[in-house]
Parts: structure tokens; sequence; C-alpha cells
């Protein structure tokens, strides 16, 4: 399975018809179609229905695009760490969180430390902690922020300094509003 392939497969499943897909891959629709047809050979599943102006995945094909996501994005992470191991620091932080109160404390470590590396960015994944987790269990994600109950026995962590409070919001009219005392 090579690389450009997983790029064609994932244009093709982002845009649903193969014609569309092979003008933006500056390649022709007979070569992509071949491709994705090897592809699906070599796999030995059907990735795709086809209907006459319109592509959908199959259940593999969405786990393929699942998978060839993850794949591209550590190999982009991969060459773009090569790329610049030898230069003043730069690179992207990859950080998994979810909507949370520390997330402000978060920010402001991340203006920091752009003042004191300006060629560095951060990617936000915004996810549940178990999808975190898993992300930084693949290596996708550099740091996660995550909210307690989780198991950290695995991971070197931080507290944060803020605790976390929600709020249920309903309607005044709601017949399922929660009265105060």
């Amino acid at each position: 399975m090579e690389l450009r392939v997983l790029r064609y497969f994932l244009t093709v499943a982002m845009e649903e018809n193969i014609t569309h897909a092979a003008e933006i891959l500056h390649v022709t629709q007979p070569t992509l179609s071949r491709q994705l047809a090897q592809l699906e050979e070599e796999l030995g599943v059907t990735l795709f229905r086809r209907g006459n102006h319109r592509i959908t995945l199959t259940e593999e094909g969405q786990l393929l695009r699942r998978r060839a996501r993850e794949i591209l994005e550590l190999t982009d992470k991969a060459e773009e760490e090569l790329t610049h191991m030898d230069q003043v620091v730069t690179g992207t932080i990859a950080i998994g969180c979810g909507e949370a109160r520390s997330i402000r404390c978060l920010a402001d470590t991340m203006a920091a430390f752009r003042k004191k590396y300006p060629r560095v960015s951060f990617e936000i994944y915004s996810a549940i902690a178990d999808d975190v987790s898993a992300r930084m269990d693949r290596g996708l994600l550099d740091f996660g922020l995550l909210m307690e109950p989780v198991d950290i026995s695995k991971y070197n962590f931080v507290h944060m300094p803020h605790k976390e409070r929600y709020r249920l919001l309903v309607r005044k009219d709601d017949p399922w509003r929660i009265k105060r005392p």
C-alpha cells in the first residue's frame, strides 16, 4: 500500500466522485480508477459503493479512511520533524483536549511558548478522553489535556490548577426544567 494511493483514496472519499478527485489530483480518471481498483484488490475488500454520479464508502472504506488519515498524519509529522532537525526550533505540537476550563491555562502557555519559539505551531484535537488517549498511544498527539477520572498509569502527568464546573441549561418554560431549592 503506497502513501500516494492512500492520498488518492482520501481525495476520492472526500469528493465522492472519481472525476472530480482526478481533477484535484491532476491525474486522469482512468489512472485514478485503476489505482483504486488495485488498492481494493490488494486489500481484498470493496471500499466504495459506486453510483451513477456519486460513490460512497463501504464499512471497510470508512475504516480505511480513518486509518489512512492517521497514517498520513504520522508520515507528514515525521517528514516535518526530520526536515527541520538541524534548524531553529520549529515544528508542530499536537495537543488533544476536551472543552474544559483548563483550556485557558493551555492557551496562555501556548502563547508564552510561541513568543519564545515563534516558528512552532500548535494543532488542537478536540475529543473525549478515550479518543485523546488512543491518539497519544498511536503517536498522533504530543500532549493531552484530560479530565479525570482517566487512567494515567502509563503517562507522565501534571494536575491542572482549575476545578471543572458544569451547568445544565434548559429554557425556563421547559417541562423538564430543574427547580432550584
